[in-house]
């Protein structure tokens, strides 16, 4: 992956959400239904590109939980997720209508939720390990991301035309599962299916692709496109995507949902050694129960 580019598409203005990844979002909310005490605190890292609507699903099944924005792009972030609630004036509101607040190194949370951000992260297990200094003891992390075997179709199509690959290539859940134990968390749970999308044409295709990500592979052509080529896409996808049996493009999104928790720290004891105070809180408390 081109670490460059995906700054790049991290930081792009953006101030509605793609649609596969509203849909992804909701399912993952219906998951959130396993979970036997709701989280008391949460924070939604990179809102915008995750799912507004989603956002606002889960507002409302936590409508006491205080909520965090964590976002590149931050401003546009808490304007996007800022909801009309009651008057301000009525004192039974205070508090309880209070918006997002924006997240800061110190925030801890109950619960972490990150929707269609892994796939697209030059340095994945950093970014997981920031989540898990996000988390509380006891908290837990909810993700999703896109796996290996989405947009099959369309790397087949850039094969037999001898292009370079349409998109960096996606980690397996298995994969992600060992990352998440290195950085501190227990218990993943990870299961993954298989979403089959269809398109009227080449366009309408290429304008959802374009909203979803970009292709971060870092031996991609490196130099514009003409309008030739992009006559020459359109015709090759036409020709070589496989379609429905109502005559649709089809495309495949594999979609890899995890969650995992954050157990009570285990700290190495060596001739001197550095304990973060709310660490030393957790395990005091663990060794009591």
């Amino acid at each position: 992956m081109d670490p460059v580019a995906a700054a790049r598409w991290l930081q792009r203005a953006a101030s509605t959400s793609p649609w596969l990844h509203e849909e992804v979002a909701s399912r993952m909310v219906e998951r959130l239904k396993w979970f036997r005490e709701p989280p008391s605190s949460w924070m939604h890292w990179e809102p915008v590109n995750g799912g507004l609507a989603a956002h606002r699903q889960i507002r409302s099944q936590l409508p006491d939980a205080p909520c965090h924005i964590a976002a590149q792009r931050l401003p546009q972030a808490l304007a996007a997720t800022r909801e009309v609630g009651a008057p301000a004036w009525n004192p039974l509101n205070w508090g309880r209508h209070k918006g997002p607040q924006a997240a800061t190194d110190g925030t801890r949370v109950r619960m972490l939720w990150a929707n269609m951000v892994l796939h697209m992260e030059a340095r994945p297990q950093a970014l997981v390990k920031r989540w898990n200094a996000h988390i509380e003891t006891d908290g837990f992390l909810m993700f999703s991301c896109l796996g290996p075997d989405s947009l099959r179709e369309l790397r087949a199509v850039y094969a037999q035309q001898g292009w370079p690959a349409p998109s960096h290539a996606f980690t397996d859940m298995h994969d992600w599962g060992d990352m998440l134990v290195h950085s501190g968390f227990a218990e993943p749970v990870m299961d993954m299916e298989r979403i089959s999308l269809s398109y009227s044409g080449a366009e309408p295709l290429l304008a959802e692709l374009r909203g979803i990500g970009r292709n971060l592979f870092a031996d991609r052509f490196g130099a514009c496109r003409s309008r030739h080529w992009r006559a020459r896409l359109c015709e090759a996808l036409e020709a070589g995507l496989p379609r429905g049996p109502d005559g649709r493009l089809l495309l495949t999104f594999e979609v890899i949902y995890g969650h995992a928790f954050k157990p009570v720290p285990r700290v190495r004891m060596e001739a001197s050694t550095a304990v973060p105070m709310d660490d030393m809180r957790a395990m005091l408390r663990g060794r009591k129960g």
